[in-house]
């Protein structure tokens, strides 16, 4: 009986599957045992090798001989999905931008559309002007990497004085893993910026509802190399669709700029961030660092925060803070 196949709507391919299965069953295991294990060649595994460390299935365990070990099924499938939710949602893109090419002869021209930038620092620029321009509304999903430099003081003190148009920004899970990117947010939602943490399937700035920037290449490694610029048409149409969906799901960020709460109040400025990165899905470390406390610390203020909110786990207390309206 053939081998049922569970990963064929998640791209992988049967060779690939059952390689990795194998993996699962042998536990760590060199080239030729996986060879034997799968009833393959050793030729065959070793050109498979990069494409199953490309979709997230396997990893190499340090040492000599090269040893595989399979990724958990749960971290690989959810791994497998994302890449193929954020496929998805450049294929809607591309759908909106098709549309565009059947559009009236009157209508705008697809060079007159999309325009390509190319170089960090021409990103960076492209994007800076697109903010600097805005005059009614500044629409952001948040997800590193990023092609300005968040840490730049000098840089943030000019943007700030700018007095630019309101903000409203989406965050991913990932966004606050960056150094310096709380603070930024912090200074961001003292001026004024409405922030929300929520699902972020791409990175995307648009202005006044006329212009947006976007990565060209899904690649996360190269987000911020190059960029596309799209006018009005149909795309932006469906790219500002997509960000007021998402905003409807996401839930607020509470960022306070300083402590300003009476101390017998709660939660305290301190507790709703601690609340926020938690219901970002960030660990006890990470959190530390961005706040500049020990790991110690966040720890007991963390378990303290679980009894206040009957919450059984971290991440249950930033879903309850949430549903509570504790970060509003």
């Amino acid at each position: 009986m053939a081998q049922r196949r569970l990963l064929e709507g998640l791209g992988v391919t049967l060779t690939e599957e059952g390689a990795y299965r194998a993996l699962l069953r042998h536990g760590p295991a060199t080239l030729s045992e996986l060879a034997a294990e799968t009833g393959s060649s050793v030729t065959a595994i070793r050109r498979m090798l990069p494409r199953l460390e490309d979709l997230g299935l396997i990893s190499r365990v340090a040492g000599r001989p090269l040893r595989l070990i399979a990724t958990p099924p749960n971290i690989a499938i959810d791994i497998l999905v994302a890449r193929r939710q954020e496929e998805l949602t450049h294929s809607r893109a591309a759908a909106a931008l098709l549309a565009t090419e059947v559009a009236e002869r009157s209508g705008p021209h697809p060079e007159e559309v999309l325009e390509v930038v190319t170089g960090r620092d021409a990103v960076a620029r492209r994007y800076l002007q697109l903010e600097r321009n805005a005059s009614r509304e500044m629409l952001v999903l948040v997800h590193p990497p990023y092609a300005v430099d968040v840490s730049d003081d000098r840089e943030n003190r000019r943007r700030a004085a700018r007095k630019g148009a309101p903000t409203r920004g989406i965050y991913s899970t990932q966004a606050f893993e960056h150094p310096g990117m709380l603070a930024h947010t912090r200074r961001a939602i003292a001026d004024g910026e409405q922030a929300r943490l929520g699902q972020v399937p791409v990175k995307l700035a648009v202005a006044d509802a006329r212009t947006a920037i976007l990565p060209l290449v899904s690649d996360a490694d190269r987000a911020v190399e190059s960029a596309l610029v799209v006018h009005p048409s149909a795309l932006l149409d469906a790219l500002v669709g997509l960000f007021e969906t998402l905003w409807r799901a996401a839930v607020p960020l509470r960022l306070a700029a300083e402590e300003s709460l009476e101390p017998e109040a709660w939660p305290q400025a301190a507790d709703t961030e601690v609340l926020a990165l938690l219901a970002a899905g960030m660990k006890d470390d990470a959190i530390a660092r961005q706040l500049g406390l020990s790991p110690r610390t966040v720890q007991r203020r963390v378990q303290v925060l679980c009894e206040r909110l009957g919450a059984r786990t971290r991440f249950h207390a930033g879903f309850l803070a949430s549903r509570r309206d504790v970060l509003k």
